[in-house]
């Protein structure tokens, strides 16, 4: 199946349905030219060799300086493909996070590009082994709209921290910024060292089939199998940043409040079009109506209008406006108690998608909400009679990219991280994990595999190639054919017979 077809199967293109039968040639077409360019990177990489440490340096510092001089065209972009986006959320997520990873990868970059040398086994010195870090050469990156320069960028700074080459394939759905983003790096880097690709779903298709040396996808979990499928054609690893249903769970021992403030923080920024962001709640049984108050009281103290507020995210595009409601109208028909956060009762516009978070109580477990992803302001609420009932909830479901928990109990804490695998953690707030530069930033099973950010970006884009070296005077000869009766004398000496 086709990235194409999937898309159209899953409802995620209106314009999938509209392709008719010369689709293939076209996707081609594209294709060819991809390759052409892949080429043209690659010859450039194999006649310059691995850049040193100080050329790394300079390619980061080139990124930092073009990111920051851009920063409000960035915004500017951002919202429009938005509809509105915040400001202070876009200079935060997208132009802080990708700073701080430039800065933190330059100040560790002599420390990590180092040759690690490892031990040889008495029988074989005096040899000596080392491990020695070499570019993998020109890595692909597939980039999603929710954060359009951060998910372009981030990834771009490992790649370039491990001295290699990239593409980049941004977001359809976030043209304006793609068109910044393409702007930006032609601005900074050469043609043949970083290029931008921009288009539809036939440019995304023709993309994922090329032999990239690594290939780094940002998207659904859907999308993630069917790019994994193509990267698998010409064997390109992958590093896949999915998704998936991250739970927050509150504990006996914290504030009701103090967790509320947090839990809403997360969900509402961004207009809960994160990938992290806190998919549904589980809590104990007796606090679910004092919950549901303080979140009404933190909402409405960050954002007391929401229309003209521009500090309140919109949805996207028309489509995931709709795929948000459905989620809701399905909800209210299973019998399950909506409570909308609109702290001025306003009237919004669907047009303007700007859209109240809503949470959601007494939902049946197979509600579009329990099960789906929701990528949007609505929150769930699943009360808990015991923190293990808890931990077997999620435990239950697929593995997610992120899980919150907000408890003081030392013991409970150790219970939690013990006992469920996600791909972060944050304990006693929301989403803060991603913007720790020196933690690995990756899912787990559906959630995605791989790790970027910090060291573990960088060694992702890194082939760490083994050298043994031989010295002059060694014994190995002392085993090879024919074997006699010395050979069996060493054989027995080291192995017992």
């Amino acid at each position: 199946m086709s990235l194409v077809e999937n898309v159209n199967q899953n409802g995620e293109s209106n314009a999938a349905s509209e392709r008719s039968s010369d689709t293939a040639g076209a996707i081609g077409a594209v294709r060819d030219e991809l390759s052409a360019l892949l080429g043209k990177l690659k010859a450039a990489q194999r006649s310059s060799g691995a850049p040193d440490c100080s050329a790394r340096i300079e390619h980061l510092d080139k990124l930092e300086r073009a990111v920051l001089a851009r920063k409000h065209d960035i915004a500017t972009a951002i919202s429009a493909d938005f509809g509105n986006r915040s400001r202070h959320e876009t200079l935060v997520a997208e132009v802080m996070v990708v700073v701080n990873e430039i800065r933190h990868a330059r100040a560790h970059l002599h420390e990590w590009m180092e040759t690690d040398s490892r031990d040889v086994s008495w029988m074989f010195l005096p040899a000596r082994a080392e491990v020695v870090m070499q570019p993998l050469g020109v890595i692909g990156i597939v980039s999603a709209w929710n954060y359009p320069m951060q998910l372009a960028l981030t990834p771009l700074v490992g790649v370039l921290a491990a001295g290699n080459r990239a593409i980049i394939k941004p977001s359809e759905l976030a043209p304006n910024t793609a068109d910044i983003l393409k702007e930006l790096i032609g601005e900074t880097f050469a043609a043949d060292h970083v290029a931008v690709v921009t288009g539809g779903l036939d440019v995304a298709e023709a993309f994922s089939h090329l032999p990239f040396d690594h290939l780094v996808f940002t998207g659904s979990t859907r999308l993630g199998k069917i790019v994994m499928r193509a990267a698998a054609e010409n064997l390109v690893p992958v590093t896949l940043e999915l998704g998936g249903k991250s739970p927050a769970i509150v504990g006996d021992g914290y504030g009701v409040a103090q967790a509320a403030q947090k839990i809403m923080f997360g969900k509402c920024f961004n207009a809960g079009q994160t990938c992290i962001a806190p998919d549904y709640v589980l809590l104990p049984k007796d606090r679910a109506d004092a919950f549901v108050k303080e979140c009404r009281a933190a909402f409405q103290s960050m954002y007391p209008t929401l229309a003209n507020n521009p500090d309140y995210t919109a949805i996207v595009n028309d489509r995931h406006f709709a795929r948000l409601q459905s989620y809701l109208a399905n909800a209210r028909d299973r019998g399950a108690t909506i409570i909308e956060l609109n702290p001025a009762s306003e009237v919004l516009d669907p047009k303007a998608r700007k859209m109240a978070p809503a949470l959601i109580l007494n939902a049946p477990g197979d509600c579009l909400v329990l099960e789906e992803e929701i990528f949007g302001p609505i929150l769930p609420i699943v009360p808990y009679e015991s923190l293990g009932e808890a931990i077997a909830y999620v435990n239950d479901r697929p593995r997610p990219l992120a899980l919150y928990f907000f408890e003081h109990s030392r013991s409970c804490i150790d219970q939690v991280l013990r006992d469920t695998i996600s791909g972060g953690v944050s304990i006693n707030d929301t989403m803060l994990h991603i913007a720790q530069t020196d933690l690995p930033f990756g899912g787990v099973g559906p959630s995605g595999m791989g790790h970027y950010h910090a060291r573990e970006g960088f060694e992702a884009f890194t082939k760490k190639k083994p050298v043994f070296y031989q010295s002059r005077i060694n014994s190995a000869g002392l085993l090879r054919p024919p074997y006699g009766s010395q050979a069996n004398f060493i054989l027995k000496f080291l192995v017992g017979r």
